[in-house]
């Protein structure tokens, strides 16, 4: 076969034989680990754990999980406070704002509803 039929450094016939001992080999393999480990009761006692481990209970979500919060462009002075210049809706705006900022306490942060602006305070 020329190069350009097997564009991956294996031609499809090849792929499939590697698939069909692939296959045999992993049936094989499965059945040892059956018949090694007691067959059905072995199968069924793993299933049998996994039912009765505790699942977690879900968490309610964050404000900032939700989305529900404005992207803030915005300064840390020298004494550690922050202030907020800049509100957007969206991140993308917000970063489109500050792409050309040489500044270095200048800063975008996701800001929830309901948290002080203190809270961004280094």
């Amino acid at each position: 076969m020329a190069d350009s039929d097997k564009p991956f450094g294996f031609g499809p016939g090849e792929f499939d034989e590697f698939a069909r001992e692939a296959g045999e080999n992993l049936r094989a393999m499965l059945g040892k680990f059956v018949v090694s480990q007691g067959g059905r009761d072995a199968w069924m006692s793993m299933f049998d754990d996994a039912k009765r481990r505790p699942r977690p209970t879900p968490q309610p979500e964050t404000t900032g999980e939700t989305g529900s919060g404005v992207w803030a462009v915005f300064v840390i002075d020298n004494d550690g406070g922050a202030r907020v210049e800049q509100v957007f809706a969206s991140e993308l705006d917000a970063l489109r704002a500050h792409q050309h900022n040489t500044d270095t306490g200048r800063k975008v942060r996701f800001l929830p509803y309901g948290i002080a602006v203190s809270a961004l305070e280094s």
